[in-house]
């Protein structure tokens, strides 16, 4: 009978071990998948952050360039009132996801780059002097755009496609 009770008892603690470790790996398994989904999120938010930011750099680049060239080309005070107006609106919406990108993206390359183009883009404002100027502006602002969203892509790029690792896809 003694045989029986060990071999009893020894099954018994043998099943609550065995419940213990699946438990515990499936507590892990849990919570893999959501850091991966947190990182997943925060990636996202940090791909709308470059996104917008880009295109409202974009609008007021187009806008900047048409009360510019309607300033070179002397037309009403009307139009250029109402394309300054619009001008005022597209450098409004550069803020929002300026802001959203310095919360989300602490990456230097990233937010130099980010700064430069939002800079050269307010630039132009100073360049309505000739069409040369204008153009010469908006030339600056554009290549500072495309090297924001180079730079942008490189940064938000998944780690396993990162020549090294030392970049975290969830920084």
């Amino acid at each position: 009978m003694l045989p029986t009770l060990i071999t009893a008892a020894l099954a018994i603690v043998a099943t609550l071990l065995g419940a213990i470790v699946s438990g515990r790996f499936q507590e892990r398994a849990a919570e893999r998948q959501v850091r991966a989904a947190h990182g997943e999120a925060i990636r996202r938010d940090r791909l709308e952050a470059v996104t917008a930011l880009a295109c409202a750099a974009s609008d007021h680049r187009t806008a900047m360039w048409r009360r510019g060239d309607a300033v070179l080309k002397q037309a009403g005070p009307d139009r250029i009132e109402a394309l300054r107006g619009e001008s005022h609106m597209t450098r409004s919406a550069i803020a929002r996801p300026q802001v959203a990108l310095r919360v989300l993206i602490e990456d230097q390359a990233v937010r130099t780059a980010a700064d430069r183009m939002v800079t050269l883009t307010y630039a132009m404002r100073d360049a309505f002097a000739t069409t040369e100027d204008l153009t010469a502006a908006r030339e600056a602002a554009k290549d500072a755009h495309d090297t924001f969203v180079n730079t942008a892509a490189h940064y938000l790029r998944p780690a396993s496609t990162h020549p090294t690792t030392s970049q975290e896809s969830t920084r």
